[in-house]
């Protein structure tokens, strides 16, 4: 693989071009508009419990696909982000308090979406005292009640804010796999994910395999920001360190003019060959595509990671 035509990480505003134009884009990452029945009807559904999902509020290319087969990603705890991170089209502010009804509505959507995996993931709440762990906690539980022969994958921020308690409350809830995203290389923290810390959020995801071994962990990167592929081959190397699972890697797509500019647009091989990379290093799954996103194809995902884990076991 070429090496990624990028800034110099020593100089990471070089990220943003005056104009913040960006590249044409190309054909592999286009998608089409979502018409199915099966579309209307997830959408019909999330409307009614009135749940929020990040397939709508981050604009993701693949809801229509995701939505025609009856998959969702459930956005938890409202619409509104306390952080501000560049590549992110959730809107930022002061948000409402949490509903405590919400955990059930979640479940009575899984149980008649018919769901075999969920992900749940949530805004940022640094005004919370736990940062919602409790109410990630109640949510699985309320899965589980509800829908006990689905497995549950968390997105979680990262509790930037709050003491160790708060990750052990959720993983004691025992999601199947634990997700947290890295978003991208440490160089570009300070313009893409400025409320974030890299190596905090490296330890998050260390620290969720050490309270439970058998628990699956994942993370996932955009490439596209402005990094460069040491950088990226380097992050790889940090999560098999933190012992993380499951790579998933993806094209960033800038939301609005506002947002970080899309430096370049990856090509299909290139991700391939960061797949072959990753393998390598040790990852039981990967996932590296321009579409690839942290739930995209996440139930089919989980069974070849449950798969993986069991040749690998029975290798030993």
């Amino acid at each position: 693989m070429r090496d990624l035509k990028l800034p110099d990480q020593r100089h990471p505003e070089k990220a943003h071009r005056a104009d913040n134009a960006q590249p044409k884009k190309p054909d592999w990452i286009r998608v089409k508009a979502p018409t199915s029945e099966g579309y209307k009807k997830t959408r019909d559904i999330l409307r009614e419990k009135k749940l929020v999902t990040v397939c709508e509020e981050a604009g993701c290319p693949n809801v229509g696909e995701c939505w025609s087969q009856g998959h969702a990603t459930m956005m938890i705890m409202g619409e509104i982000c306390t952080r501000g991170c560049s590549f992110c089209n959730i809107a930022t502010g002061r948000p409402t308090s949490l509903d405590t009804f919400e955990p059930g509505r979640v479940a009575h959507a899984v149980a008649e979406l018919d769901l075999k995996h969920v992900v749940v993931t949530s805004v940022d709440r640094d005004d919370l005292k736990d940062g919602g762990a409790e109410h990630f906690a109640q949510t699985i539980r309320a899965i589980r009640h509800r829908a006990p022969g689905t497995t549950i994958e968390v997105l979680t921020p990262d509790f930037l804010k709050c003491g160790p308690e708060a990750l052990a409350v959720v993983i004691a809830a025992k999601p199947d796999v634990f997700n947290h995203n890295l978003e991208t290389v440490p160089g570009l923290y300070p313009q893409v994910r400025p409320g974030a810390r890299y190596f905090h959020s490296l330890r998050i995801l260390q620290r969720a395999k050490e309270i439970d071994p058998s628990i699956f962990t994942k993370s996932g990167i955009m490439v596209g920001l402005g990094e460069d592929r040491q950088a990226v081959l380097q992050v790889m190397d940090d999560m098999r360190a933190a012992d993380v699972d499951f790579l998933t890697i993806g094209q960033y797509l800038q939301p609005t003019p506002k947002h970080h500019r899309v430096d370049r647009f990856v090509t299909p091989e290139e991700f391939a060959d960061l797949e072959r990379a990753a393998f390598g290093k040790g990852f039981l799954m990967v996932s590296a595509t321009p579409l690839t996103r942290s739930s995209y194809h996440a139930g089919d995902d989980f069974a070849r990671l449950r798969s993986a884990r069991l040749a690998r076991l029975g290798g030993n």
